[in-house]
């Protein structure tokens, strides 16, 4: 038996106006998804348990299986077990986003969580200053992907409120700083990095070529290094992650599963699709499992572009979906979870909390009548599953 989870980030959504009144699911053309639900096990899973952040961490949690009330520590420790960074007991990590902010009217706004999307290479370039002038025996910061960077402070505090900075773009931030025992540290880090980037050289480089800056970090997604048991002893099975982004490789080495990496793949709408699919299908020659993660939808979510998220629901669809249903075939024996990990509705530019819709499908050609296709609306008239890491169960019954 192959197993195989197709998770399009931050798929669902709510319904908007200009849609005529449907969800991005609804309107865009989804033909492979809307197969595998007339067919196939269709409804709703609550992948973010009440009393948790509905962040993707927590989420992809629950659909890898793992219930997130008994391992989740934070978002970050999974990051940094993706870029081969060791946690010591008491360490703790921040995720490091590189922002700009907005000075207006003797206040502060969050302007963009990702820095006009800055590149690898002056991501690093930033960060590689920060570590320079700011980094010691207690803090030290080390170059991720794009805007998304790591912290680890040695010994350090994690009893901190930090809010996400994609969840107050045009914010005031003075309400949303960092606070508890210790965020007085992490504020003072931040406003340092304001100094050091507006008198780096790229500061006026981007600017002169029409690119949003970085002017300051923002430190969130806080967390010690978490318990799991791995997959081969929690399922008895063996497998591998293909994903963008470091806290799904992160989740899936704590998980002791392989991690590909496919060229191209970028976790925004130009992302290989079909390298990823092609490459799912690879592993599943020599291995039972694969976790296939397109970032694409959420991304185009949080910067509240409509057209962008149908686009990559459809690219989703079209460039993986359809070809990994047409290649599965020749193992025999399948079954594949698609679902998102979270809502994001676009209008939003944040998660929710809402359940989500998913598809379990085993191969199945005879079709429900009243199923009209993969969407909420159409997965609320179905199965309901409460806690979502038992998705990974039902898949295997």
């Amino acid at each position: 038996m192959k197993y195989i989870v197709l998770l399009g980030d931050g798929m669902s959504d709510e319904k908007i106006e200009e849609l005529g009144g449907k969800t991005p699911l609804q309107a865009a053309n989804t033909p492979n998804m809307d197969f595998m639900a007339k067919r196939g096990k269709l409804g709703l899973a609550r992948t973010v348990p009440k009393g948790l952040p509905p962040g993707s961490d927590v989420a992809n949690l629950s659909v890898f299986g793992y219930d997130p009330v008994s391992c989740y520590t934070g978002r970050s420790p999974l990051e940094a077990a993706s870029m081969g960074v060791e946690l010591g007991i008491n360490d703790v990590a921040f995720r490091v986003n590189l922002v700009n902010l907005h000075p207006h009217a003797g206040k502060l706004y969050m302007q963009d969580y990702s820095a006009g999307h800055i590149s690898s290479m002056d991501g690093r370039e930033l960060i590689e200053e920060l570590q320079k002038h700011l980094g010691d025996d207690e803090f030290h910061f080390y170059p991720g992907v794009g805007y998304r960077h790591l912290m680890v402070w040695r010994n350090g505090k994690d009893k901190i409120t930090a809010t996400p900075p994609h969840d107050i773009t045009g914010k005031n931030i003075i309400d949303f700083l960092p606070a508890g025992e210790g965020a007085d540290r992490l504020i003072n880090l931040m406003n340092s990095s304001q100094l050091i980037f507006f008198n780096h050289p790229q500061y006026k480089r981007r600017l002169a070529n029409g690119e949003v800056p970085a002017n300051s970090i923002w430190l969130w997604g806080q967390g010690k290094s978490p318990r799991m048991a791995t997959f081969a002893d929690k399922f008895a099975l063996n497998g591998a992650v293909i994903s963008a982004v470091d806290l799904i490789k992160g989740i899936g080495i704590y998980a002791g599963l392989e991690i590909v990496n496919v060229p191209g793949a970028t976790g925004y709408i130009d992302t290989n699709y079909r390298g990823k699919a092609e490459a799912a299908l690879k592993v599943l020659e020599e291995k039972d499992y694969v976790y296939l993660h397109v970032e694409a939808p959420d991304e185009a979510s949080h910067s509240g572009k409509l057209q962008d998220k149908i686009r990559a629901i459809e690219d989703f669809d079209a460039l993986v979906v359809g070809p990994v249903l047409e290649g599965i075939r020749k193992f025999g024996d399948y079954r594949i979870l698609c679902t998102p990990d979270h809502p994001t509705p676009v209008k939003l530019m944040t998660h929710t909390s809402d359940p989500v819709p998913f598809i379990i499908y085993s191969g199945e050609e005879l079709a429900d009548d009243n199923v009209t296709g993969y969407d909420e609306e159409s997965a609320a008239s179905g199965l309901f599953v409460e806690e979502g890491f038992r998705l990974m169960e039902m898949m295997k019954k």
